[in-house]
């Protein structure tokens, strides 16, 4: 059983990283700006599932890895720092864009909507390093079985990234529109995010091992 304030850390990395700039945000945004809000919801059943895979691959492999060899934790964690330190500099550096800017896309049927969701989140190396390198820093063996703990702290990043995204697909035509009116908001968005992932970035450095 994951402890609470170990559940609303994970739950709080998992709401910003849904939040950043990534391929599955710029999927869901560009489909539902293009076909509507029903292709969006779609588009996010398929990348749901991608999360679900990524969910019990990457349980049985942390269970593993952490059992086989203890060095791997600190591995991971330099990883992730790194990869959210990677994140923030794309948000940040000159010349870099919001995922709501408007883009001309053929509309697709709800097959491909949902294959596209899936591959997209499969490919996507923002999930994968989440699950592979920062997950495992909320793991406690203390707690229990580390395999179930791997399970609800994947199925709490499933419920947070539906959330997120679900309110991103209802409100993109609306926040596109907002934001190509007012560009300093649109870097006011992007410089926020920048920063929040910097700071997890260097938090996560400077952990020890538990």
């Amino acid at each position: 059983m994951i402890e609470p304030n170990q559940a609303i850390a994970f739950a709080g990395l998992a709401f910003v990283m849904a939040l950043s700039p990534g391929p599955n945000m710029a999927y869901l945004v560009s489909r539902s700006i293009c076909q509507g809000r029903s292709a969006g919801l779609v588009s996010l059943s398929g990348v749901l599932l991608g999360f679900a895979i990524y969910v019990v691959l990457t349980a049985c492999g942390i269970t593993a890895l952490l059992l086989a060899v203890p060095l791997a934790y600190d591995v991971l964690r330099l990883t992730g720092a790194a990869y959210l330190a990677w994140l923030a500099w794309k948000a940040l550096r000159p010349g870099g864009h919001s995922p709501f800017e408007p883009r001309e896309l053929a509309a697709d049927s709800p097959r491909k909507l949902f294959s596209m969701g899936l591959l997209t989140n499969l490919l996507n190396p923002k999930v994968a390093m989440l699950y592979v390198s920062m997950l495992p820093q909320f793991i406690q063996p203390a707690r229990g079985d580390i395999f179930f703990q791997g399970i609800e702290l994947g199925l709490l990043q499933i419920l947070m990234a539906a959330i997120v995204h679900t309110t991103i697909i209802t409100s993109a035509a609306r926040v596109a529109r907002f934001l190509v009116k007012r560009p300093s908001w649109a870097r006011a968005q992007r410089w926020l995010m920048g920063t929040v992932l910097g700071v997890l970035a260097v938090k996560m450095a400077s952990q020890s091992r538990r």
